[in-house]
């Protein structure tokens, strides 16, 4: 924890009134410190109103089974008033697939989930494992380096580049924007207002839109843009769709593996144990890689607006009301996982969690997330490599996206 002991934290998180607990601060995230709050919800008022935050009234999902519920029924709770717990101002609104329901939902969600079926899934395995033994040659011995930086985002930056087909040179364009696009502007960032966060994307919108004119006069290809550009559900959209979506498959192809990238190696040096029986038995990768998405849970939440007056867990919702199903909350949640709180790389279930959300939303691209992560892994203990962390993780300042903005490590020789 970097700067909140774990006492402090949950003295805090028990001290105030239930009623007055807002799970939303964004501080908590950055310090590490939230996990008594959630725990407290779970435990005493597993579905919970927040009458005055941030981001105004909302309900909070924090157990396993009613977050599966809440995802399952998206008749009842939509996602088209938005998936995080902002509330956009309406002039900086982009439409998206994950914010629309059936048909269109599916339709334009089939148009791109071609690049991470199976069978294509096989023909990026040798480049992912190229790209992956390169970085680790290429590493520093025996002096301090960010492995955020040099490993976890420069691997999905490149594979996020090849997905689009995008020019490597500029590749880092792709990271800068998936960045300031999961970014609520505050006073404390470079991105402060929303004008500003929408001139940056208004240059990854210039971009993208001359790779989109030049693909869509070409022959189709296998890449995100020229799919998108020649299937009938996507050819015709406006620019603030177009740019929706660019969003969503950035920061989608990012965030989850980037972060779970991170988290791996932090995960790994604070339980050790672990460390040396996935080293003595390397066959546990794959239920390893499952763990570290769930313990880590790079995205924390998912927000719904419920469309009709129901009622859950004896909590009246009402029409038009806030809904965030917090992740983050239901992968800890020790009534469904065994030792929630606890980092077990060889669990019996160890793909039981809820990272990858459930329903029609699911993540259309966790098998390549996973692909990746599985391959970093397998060549690290090919390489016996020696990993430490040597200081205190920075964590990005946010309720969304879960993770990491740099991770001081040393690589012994």
């Amino acid at each position: 924890m970097n700067t909140i002991s774990a006492g402090h934290a949950r003295e805090g998180a028990y001290d105030v009134l239930l009623s007055d607990l807002d799970v939303s601060d964004v501080k908590r995230f950055q310090d590490d410190s939230i996990w008594p709050y959630f725990e407290r919800l779970r435990k005493e008022d597993p579905i919970h109103y927040c009458s005055d935050s941030p981001y105004g009234p909302y309900w909070s999902i924090t157990k396993y089974h009613d977050i599966v519920a809440v995802n399952m029924t998206h008749g009842v709770f939509s996602s088209e008033q938005g998936v995080t717990i902002v509330d956009l101002p309406e002039e900086y609104w982009t439409p998206s697939f994950i914010k629309m329901s059936p048909p269109k939902h599916g339709e334009q969600r089939n148009t791109i989930s071609p690049i991470v079926a199976p069978e294509n899934l096989a023909k990026l395995e040798g480049l992912i494992r190229r790209r992956v033994k390169a970085i680790l040659d290429g590493l520093p011995r025996n002096e301090t380096f960010d492995w955020v930086d040099k490993v976890s985002i420069e691997l999905t930056t490149q594979m996020l580049a090849t997905l689009f087909d995008f020019p490597f040179e500029d590749r880092r364009l792709l990271t800068y924007w998936s960045d300031v696009a999961a970014t609520t502007p505050r006073t404390d960032h470079g991105i402060d207002t929303w004008e500003k966060r929408r001139a940056v994307l208004s240059g990854c919108l210039d971009y993208f839109t001359r790779l989109w004119n030049e693909r869509k006069n070409a022959e189709p290809r296998a890449d995100l843009i020229s799919m998108m550009a020649h299937s009938p559900a996507t050819r015709n959209m406006e620019p603030r769709e177009f740019l929706g979506n660019l969003i969503l498959l950035i920061v989608g192809g990012n965030d989850t593996t980037r972060n779970s990238m991170s988290g791996s190696v932090l995960f790994m040096n604070q339980n050790p144990s672990e460390l040396r029986k996935l080293c003595d038995n390397p066959v546990l990768v794959s239920s390893a890689v499952s763990e570290v998405i769930r313990y880590q849970t790079p995205i924390a939440h998912m927000r719904r607006t419920a469309m009709v007056d129901i009622v859950i867990g004896n909590k009246q919702i009402r029409r038009g009301d806030k809904v965030v199903m917090w992740y983050i909350s239901g992968n800890r949640d020790d009534e469904v996982i065994d030792q929630a709180d606890s980092f077990i790389i060889d669990r019996k279930d160890s793909r039981q969690h809820l990272s990858f959300g459930f329903g029609i939303h699911r993540c259309v691209g966790r098998h390549l997330a996973e692909l990746q992560l599985k391959i970093l892994w397998e060549e690290m203990l090919n390489r016996r490599l020696d990993i430490k962390v040597v200081g205190e993780p920075e964590r990005v300042a946010s309720n969304f996206v879960h993770g990491y903005s740099a991770l001081p490590v040393q690589m012994v020789a």
